[in-house]
């Protein structure tokens, strides 16, 4: 079967942002550089203000019900026939692919799918939709890519990230051992089992820093938050940031 996620649409006037638990919580910097991205592409975006969590902590725990409790108040906050940013590949993969498999045989089916059929990553919606192209401003600086494993097998954007960075003159992708493999996020993952998350986060650490990295670069803030986060408790000098905030600041935009 055809996946949808890779029957782009034409670019359009405006979209729908959805924000994210971490980003609005933790990283705003992420979300706020996401949408002036998107303003640059000449998009309009809209935010609708009643918007909370995917609901992918309590799904991917098995508490269906209560993840539907969660999702059943926001099937009505995007009306508009308009694509549905969203700048993390773990809350994208919940909405696209998960939604429909989480309100099947219910009252709510097709709203869900309606719905899920509009999800797209930023960074994808980006290079792929917008066709984004990007004029470096910023000095000569090192970067390790970290695309999390929903936006890698979920959302199929594993190349994405490499590909924006690739218009950047002065930045240089260095390539980790095992790039592809978890930080060990995992959402709930990393506090059902601390020990095994510890373990992964800090093989990642090690990886990203022997690849010679001044910083590291991640799709989603969870990751980010793992990594970065584990490193400073590890007094260790590597730090993390979100693809869009990176991407805004290479090409002028406020820091």
């Amino acid at each position: 079967m055809t996946d949808t996620i890779k029957l782009y649409p034409a670019k359009p006037a405006k979209v729908y942002f959805y924000g994210t638990c971490l980003v609005d919580l933790f990283y705003p910097d992420a979300g706020l550089a996401g949408v002036q991205l998107l303003e640059r592409e000449g998009i309009d975006v809209l935010f609708p203000q009643d918007q909370t969590c995917c609901g992918q902590p309590a799904f991917s725990s098995g508490f269906n019900d209560q993840a539907r409790d969660v999702v059943v108040p926001q099937l009505d906050l995007f009306p508009g026939d308009w694509p549905i940013v969203v700048p993390a590949g773990s809350c994208g993969g919940m909405m696209r692919k998960h939604y429909p498999e989480l309100f099947a045989g219910t009252p709510w089916q097709a709203k869900a799918e309606a719905l899920a059929s509009r999800v797209f990553e930023l960074t994808d919606f980006l290079l792929n939709v917008c066709h984004i192209r990007l004029e470096d401003q910023g000095e000569p600086v090192r970067v390790a890519m970290h695309t999390s494993c929903s936006a890698r097998r979920e959302m199929g954007v594993g190349d994405v990230g490499p590909a924006l960075l690739a218009q950047l003159q002065q930045v240089e992708v260095v390539e980790q051992a095992r790039a592809t493999e978890c930080c060990g996020f995992g959402g709930t993952f990393a506090v059902r089992h601390p020990e095994v998350s510890e373990a992964m986060v800090a093989d990642k650490t090690t990886a990203i820093e022997e690849a010679g990295a001044d910083t590291f670069l991640a799709t989603d803030c969870g990751c980010m938050m793992n990594i970065a986060g584990y490193a400073e408790k590890q007094q260790r000098s590597l730090k993390g940031q979100h693809i869009a905030s990176f991407l805004w600041q290479r090409v002028g935009g406020d820091a």
